[in-house]
């Protein structure tokens, strides 16, 4: 079950890493077009990771 959970935490941690990379390499104008703003990147990855 330990082992369960720890796999779980890294998966997680994963996917909030890589959507980090994936919205951290769109320009400014990218991120507007899509009703972001760079600052709300962290949030964006906690929540999709969370999912």
């Amino acid at each position: 079950m330990f082992v369960t959970m720890i796999a779980a935490k890294i998966r997680t941690f994963l996917r909030y890493r890589e959507t980090v990379r994936e919205l951290s390499r769109l320009t400014n104008r990218e991120l507007a077009d899509l009703g972001l703003s760079r600052s709300e990147i962290p949030f964006i990855a906690r929540t999709h990771a969370a999912a």
